[in-house]
């Protein structure tokens, strides 16, 4: 019965917590919808959209990217408060000590997350649009871009790069639940190497030096990452030494 009764508490919470995070989604999704002209053209100003003539090519283009615009924006503004709200829930299963350490996470979180899409926005992105454009110059096509498409590659770009710089926080937990340790990362390098070389050439255009531009990038975020697992792991789960006593 007391069991049950915690059951229902905790979900009680967890809804209590999932319709604030939902109801602060809603409020910047109307400032999102605000806003959308403005983002817009800060998107359209930008070096490689000035190259690009957006065309509509049915009456819903418009409404869609101005609900895509205020979707991302309204993401951004609640990743935040999702990720608190998150740490907030299992508060009470952790120690002090535990909690002010994953409490720094959610700052962590959403500074790489925009770095991550800050990164895809300035340099892969506009990358692969030069490719793009410059494949269909070689082949004699009219460019005729519509605009629902481009923006729909865009997300498609900055959203996988976004989680992508996630690898830090991600792999530093999975160490502080000791599911990661520093043998298993030496054995998983080779095969994670093959792996972020496979999303890079995913994300990237078909070329040797955009795969290079992204795949880099983050091998070098993998070893950052592997670098804090493992100091993480020295720090806290190393065992002492036990030296003879002399006498």
């Amino acid at each position: 019965m007391e069991m049950q009764e915690d059951l229902v508490r905790h979900l009680a919470e967890l809804r209590k917590r999932l319709i604030l995070v939902a109801c602060w989604f809603f409020v910047t999704m109307c400032a999102g919808l605000y806003l959308s002209p403005k983002i817009l053209q800060y998107i359209k100003s930008s070096n490689v959209s000035t190259e690009v003539e957006w065309n509509v090519f049915s009456f819903t283009d418009g409404l869609f990217i101005y609900l895509r615009c205020a979707f991302l924006f309204a993401f951004l503004f609640t990743l935040p408060l999702l990720l608190y709200q998150t740490w907030a829930f299992v508060r009470p299963g952790l120690t002090e000590k535990e909690a002010k350490g994953t409490l720094a996470y959610v700052p962590a979180s959403f500074a790489l997350f925009l770095a991550g899409v800050s990164f895809s926005y300035f340099l892969v992105f506009p990358m692969m649009m030069r490719f793009m454009m410059q494949m269909n110059h070689t082949v004699g096509a009219v460019e005729t871009y519509g605009i629902d498409k481009y923006f729909v590659f865009l997300f498609s770009v900055v959203f996988p790069l976004g989680v992508a710089f996630e690898m830090p926080i991600v792999m530093l937990f999975l160490t502080r639940l000791g599911v990661l340790t520093p043998e298993r990362l030496t054995v998983t390098r080779k095969y994670a190497y093959v792996g972020l070389a496979v999303v890079g050439s995913c994300i990237s255009p078909p070329d040797f030096v955009s795969h290079l531009s992204v795949t880099v990038p983050l091998i070098v975020l993998f070893e950052l990452s592997a670098l804090l697992s493992r100091r993480y792991a020295k720090r806290h789960y190393a065992v002492p030494v036990l030296r003879p006593d002399p006498t």
